[in-house]
């Protein structure tokens, strides 16, 4: 079964999804759901401080909060000080 719906993608996620339809010539929608499923199926979290809940989100282990886009950022911003 196929739905259709129309999303907002950031600008570097569309210009991946694109590269990717692009690459393998598939349509934008195919190349969206491929890469959908291939993150559903990713390895566990390298971090014993990580796990999923149990709808497949990242929590913090000890304290159950979700990790937000905000938190892998501030993350990253002090790997690189």
């Amino acid at each position: 079964m196929r739905t259709r719906a129309n999303i907002h993608l950031d600008n570097d996620a569309y210009d991946f999804a694109y590269a990717y339809a692009h690459a393998k010539g598939i349509p934008l929608g195919t190349a969206v759901s491929e890469l959908i499923r291939r993150a559903e199926q990713s390895p566990e979290p390298p971090s014993s401080r990580l796990k999923r809940d149990p709808h497949g989100f990242l929590v913090l282990a000890k304290t159950g909060r979700v990790v937000t886009p905000e938190m892998v950022k501030e993350s990253s911003e002090d790997d690189l000080d």
